[in-house]
């Protein structure tokens, strides 16, 4: 275990540059993608395995919205590497990202860009044991231990929110990946981060009560916690394809804030092998459409340079954006480029 520090987050960022630097080389080519039936295809790469988080892709999937685009979507597997590493490479076309994740990658010069916010704002939270008298606020989180993932800025983020809850941001952090929720269950940690709309639903059909504390009530910056990023170079060569990819993916998201139980049905369907439990992801896909899918004007999948920036004025702050040398970068970047809207809106 170790103390807080942002140099955990920027030597997981160094091993994102490597990556990126051992992928390199790739090409994604809209011609070799034809498919025999003229169909083009486009690969999406996960981040996990299937959840309410892809929704819209299978529902667009198994709507057709895609066939009628003249677009065949080759689902890639989670594989260990993260769907920006596979990006980047000519690997994949598309795949799932984070903004708070995708910005490390963007800075240190991945050819990515955010094409579409799936979900709107956090959907992860600092969490503890209902139980937990002693723990009234995330001040009262210092000197305690967390259970983290190992991703470059989840440590500074938890760090910062207790600051902004009047705490020191000081306290010990062991890595266990998912394995960090049971060990919080059974008290082996004090707290944790699980995404809400799934973890904590688990937690409470489990009979475990959990006590959330929302990063933005304590004056950290949101973040668009699940978009859609492309291979930048191959967007700029293929705008129609990616324009109509886009829409018809934000029409199967769309779909699914109209009709959570529905396509909540056609995702599990989609992945009979690995979703067993309709109840549950319904109750999730309605938490998520009634909550987070949705800006603050009623629409989905824009983005803002406003919500970029704050985010990564933070991270800048906090040392953890470095350029492909693994040498923090000297100036902020320019935001407005590490995202799109002009493909949602054609």
């Amino acid at each position: 275990m170790k103390k807080l520090r942002t140099a955990a987050g920027a030597a997981t960022a160094l091993a994102l540059v490597g990556a990126l630097a051992a992928c390199s080389g790739g090409d994604a080519s809209s011609d070799e993608s034809a498919s025999s039936d003229d169909l083009t295809t486009v690969r999406f790469a996960l981040d996990w395995t299937p959840n309410t988080n892809h929704t819209g892709l299978y529902v667009a999937i198994n709507k057709g919205y895609f066939e009628d685009a003249g677009i065949e979507v080759e689902v890639l597997p989670y594989n260990n590497s993260s769907p920006e590493v596979l990006i980047d490479a000519g690997q994949a076309e598309f795949g799932i990202g984070f903004q708070n994740a995708s910005s490390v990658v963007m800075a240190a010069g991945a050819d990515v860009q955010s094409v579409l916010a799936v979900e709107q704002s956090w959907t992860t939270a600092i969490s503890v044991l209902a139980d937990r008298d002693d723990i009234q606020s995330p001040a009262d989180l210092d000197g305690l231990v967390y259970g983290g993932f190992g991703t470059p800025s989840e440590e500074a983020t938890v760090g910062a929110v207790i600051q902004g809850a009047g705490g020191t941001g000081e306290f010990e952090s062991v890595i266990l990946g998912t394995t960090a929720y049971e060990a919080l269950y059974s008290g082996d940690v004090d707290f944790t981060v699980p995404f809400v709309a799934w973890e904590g639903i688990e937690a409470e059909h489990r009979g475990v009560e959990l006590k959330n504390f929302s990063y933005t009530d304590y004056g950290f910056p949101d973040n668009y916690q699940v978009i859609v990023v492309g291979n930048g170079t191959w967007m700029a060569d293929n705008p129609e394809i990616t324009t109509a990819f886009v829409q018809a993916l934000a029409r199967g998201y769309e779909d699914a804030i109209e009709d959570p139980a529905g396509t909540a049905a056609i995702l599990q369907e989609e992945n009979a092998d690995v979703l067993t439990d309709l109840d549950f992801l319904i109750e999730s896909q309605e938490m998520l459409s009634e909550n987070y899918m949705l800006d603050e004007n009623g629409e989905f999948g824009y983005q803002t340079e406003e919500q970029w920036s704050e985010l990564g004025t933070f991270l800048f702050d906090a040392g953890l954006l470095v350029d492909a040398d693994g040498d923090p970068l000297a100036e902020e970047p320019d935001w407005s480029e590490y995202f799109s809207n002009e493909y949602l809106e054609g």
